[in-house]
């Protein structure tokens, strides 16, 4: 069932990238397996996802251990700096990085594990009250910021857009994220890189990549409703 779930997504993916004349191989689509069980994740697995996103740390380093190494682990939950130290030579890219202090602290844990990190700037593009993430109009001084601190490497942007019945109006916060990667792209910062646009999840991920995303974040489409522990 989730082998079909993730054909399924996946074929919406080629079909957004056809109608805005992308190649599908600038999209990677990341299985959001937060509170599923590991035999569900190796079900995915099976069928040939490499890419997996979980929201707690604990969470994370447990599945790290007990799946395939090749596994590309992505950290798209908010990350408190107290638990860097637990993931960041686990995570193949931390996408909630939305502080100055939190990237100093990923760059210390780095720096003591001699490795380099790479890490998403959060965005929250829609001012939401209730999400995590720098105002737009902050962005580019924080890159600047973190762009000189040692053993990390920002590769781009991430954002969680509002939750819609509509997905076409999220469109514009996605076209929004889009010009502000552009706009720092163009400007060539050291150590910036700016090839990732994480945004879109089960619901907008097709509007999403018709707006530039190469990594979309889907759960509920691949793995159904989340179960939390009672």
């Amino acid at each position: 069932m989730i082998a079909d779930h993730i054909k399924m997504v996946e074929d919406k993916i080629v079909a957004a990238c056809k109608d805005s004349g992308r190649n599908v191989e600038d999209v990677t689509l990341i299985a959001v397996s937060k509170t599923k069980p590991v035999p569900a994740l190796q079900e995915a697995y099976d069928y040939g996802c490499r890419d997996f996103g979980e929201n707690k740390v604990q969470e994370l380093v447990d599945k790290f251990d007990k799946l395939p190494k090749d596994i590309r682990w992505h950290m798209i939950g908010h990350l408190q700096r107290n638990k860097v130290k637990y993931i960041v030579d686990k995570a193949y890219l931390i996408h909630s990085v939305d502080s100055f202090r939190l990237a100093q602290e990923i760059s210390k844990e780095a720096a003591k594990k001699e490795i380099t990190v790479s890490i998403l700037i959060e965005v929250n593009v829609a001012n939401e009250e209730s999400k995590f993430g720098v105002r737009c109009e902050d962005v580019q001084q924080i890159i600047e910021d973190i762009s000189e601190l040692p053993n990390l490497r920002i590769r781009g942007l991430m954002t969680i857009a509002p939750y819609v019945e509509n997905a076409e109006e999220n469109r514009q916060y996605f076209e929004k994220l889009r010009q502000i990667y552009v706009d720092i792209k163009s400007k060539n910062i050291d150590n910036v890189y700016m090839e990732v646009l994480s945004m879109g999840m089960t619901g907008d991920y097709e509007v999403a990549v018709s707006e530039g995303a190469t990594y979309v974040r889907v759960g509920t489409g691949i793995f159904g409703e989340r179960v939390y522990a009672g």
